[in-house]
């Protein structure tokens, strides 16, 4: 493995992280995956690679690469994604900085540093001579941090007899992760003056006796027998408001939450809950008014039991040197669209430090090892039959 100054992976990453490519759809003015896609395009066509940019919304393009060998085998997918989260409270989010064996700059790790690594993968492939056999594809998607309209829009593109999702994983080889459902809940109370309690109805303490069922239903679940790598389902209530003054009674409130499921458990689970909850309650009480609405959801994943995937990671970790371990993420990640889509998916890439923070940096080495481990496996894998 390189470890140089100058190592185009690395140097590529530093282009990467430069590259202001925040998701627009969580922040409003975000400057989308147009430019970035078009860095990486050029850098898989570069290294022998066909290449397709597609748009999967207004000026929010996916780009694909093919490297295809030179007899028949297995195809291979490498996917990550090329939006990042917003930038509030970072001084110089796009001016990478190399500091003590570490990457700094928003999309470091989430997850410009696991793209260069399957983008350094190609390149070192077909440096070093291309496929014996099947057929590399490289997939750059657009908005994994909002609805991942991107895996969505490749998964129907193309099809692979397996997948790495670059995720940063720590070079853990993860089979597993959770999924989620996010859930409205509304209780409607009346409106009148604080003075007068017989002519108003509180929704906020209404909804206090929903708060106490959805306690009571996260201990359950956190007391359930734990899923061996990913731990327990879980429920929390991420947002509430409501009220219009101090001197009045609630007419409404509204609380926002979160269910975490684990693989086996519908999407739905959660919002079954929670209309059940509300269904018990208006039993208890007649009078009161509460409904709940799904927004929306993603299911949790699980790589299918004895797939060759997962060891083939682990024998080309061993021969670079490194421990290898097998587990889960707690997060959800683009590896269920193409999963669910019938592609069987492993999450293995870079690790670091700040997802989604003020401070976020990846590490140098483990970059250089995933592109290096990936390399590998593409010529394993895709000569295998």
């Amino acid at each position: 493995m390189s470890t140089s100054l100058q190592d185009p992976t690395l140097e590529l990453l530093k282009t990467l992280v430069a590259i202001d490519s925040v998701n627009p759809s969580l922040v409003p003015g975000g400057a989308g995956e147009g430019e970035i896609a078009r860095a990486i395009a050029a850098e898989l066509a570069a290294a022998g690679c066909a290449v397709e940019m597609t748009e999967v919304a207004p000026g929010r393009p996916n780009v694909l690469g093919v490297l295809e060998g030179r007899r028949p085998g297995r195809s291979l997918l490498l996917c990550g994604h090329i939006d990042t989260v917003g930038v509030t409270g970072m001084a110089a989010p796009f001016s990478p900085v190399e500091r003590d064996g570490r990457l700094y700059g928003r999309g470091a790790v989430d997850m410009k540093g696991g793209v260069a690594a399957m983008l350094g993968a190609a390149r070192l492939l077909a440096d070093q001579g291309g496929l014996a056999a099947g057929r590399l594809l490289v997939g750059a998607v657009a908005d994994e941090e909002y609805t991942s309209l991107g895996a969505e829009a490749l998964a129907r593109a193309v099809g692979a007899d397996a997948a790495v999702v670059t995720e940063p994983t720590d070079l853990v080889v993860a089979v597993a992760h959770k999924g989620f459902s996010w859930v409205e809940v509304t209780t409607a109370g009346k409106a009148a003056h604080g003075s007068r309690p017989l002519d108003g109805r509180d929704a906020i303490l209404r909804m206090g006796r929903v708060l106490g069922r959805l306690e009571a239903l996260d201990r359950t679940l956190q007391a359930a027998p734990p899923h061996p790598l990913l731990g327990t389902a879980s429920l929390h209530a991420s947002l509430i408001e409501g009220g219009l003054e101090l001197s009045t009674y609630p007419d409404r409130c509204t609380l926002s939450l979160e269910r975490r499921t684990l693989p086996g458990e519908a999407v739905e689970a959660g919002p079954r809950e929670v209309a059940a909850i509300l269904e018990q309650l208006v039993r208890e009480d007649g009078e009161l008014q509460a409904a709940s609405r799904f927004l929306f959801g993603r299911p949790a994943y699980e790589t299918p039991a004895g797939h060759p995937l997962p060891a083939l990671l682990e024998t080309a970790l061993a021969r670079a040197g490194r421990p290898t371990r097998r587990g889960g993420v707690s997060f959800w990640t683009d590896a269920a669209v193409l999963g669910h889509a019938g592609i069987p998916t492993v999450i293995f890439g870079p690790g670091g430090v700040g997802l989604h923070a003020v401070e976020e940096y990846v590490r140098i080495d483990e970059v250089l090892t995933c592109r290096d481990v990936l390399a590998e496996v593409a010529r394993e894998f895709c000569a295998g039959e």
